[in-house]
């Protein structure tokens, strides 16, 4: 005669279903989390590449206001343009540099508390809340 409940340590036709159970959430926790340090790391590249581009502008100007000028019209009406990023929290830094004036130099500095990963699991190692990269390019003609 077998003893009641012994029919369970036995049965192995639910086990699919508890293993899924247990890993579904660890699955989800990891996808959500790619996903919210793809969008930072996207903004982050963005940032690096409008900074890129915007010195490569600042090689048309004859002076340092042409210069100045010209990267912070090009900042202004193409910021908008990368998906990741919000124009209004951008911040710019624009100029020749004090150590060595055949150089131009722009930084740039990116707010990103709007990004989904600060929603993740606090535990986390998070990245920093601002976004800084900067391009220095060499004057044409020096």
């Amino acid at each position: 005669m077998r003893r009641p409940g012994a029919c369970f340590l036995t049965d192995r036709s639910g086990a699919a279903a508890i293993e899924f159970a247990i890993l579904t959430p660890v699955f989800l926790l990891m996808l959500t989390g790619m996903l919210a340090y793809g969008i930072y790391f996207g903004a982050a590249h963005s940032v690096q590449q409008l900074a890129a581009d915007a010195a490569r502008t600042a090689i048309a100007g004859l002076n340092q206001a042409e210069r100045n000028s010209l990267v912070a019209a090009y900042l202004a009406r193409n910021a908008g343009d990368y998906p990741l990023l919000n124009p209004a929290r951008l911040t710019h830094t624009i100029g020749d540099s004090h150590a060595d004036p055949t150089q131009y130099v722009v930084r740039l500095s990116y707010d990103a508390t709007d990004l989904p990963i600060w929603n993740l699991y606090p535990p986390l190692p998070l990245p920093a809340k601002t976004i800084a990269h900067g391009a220095t390019i060499r004057r044409g003609g020096l």
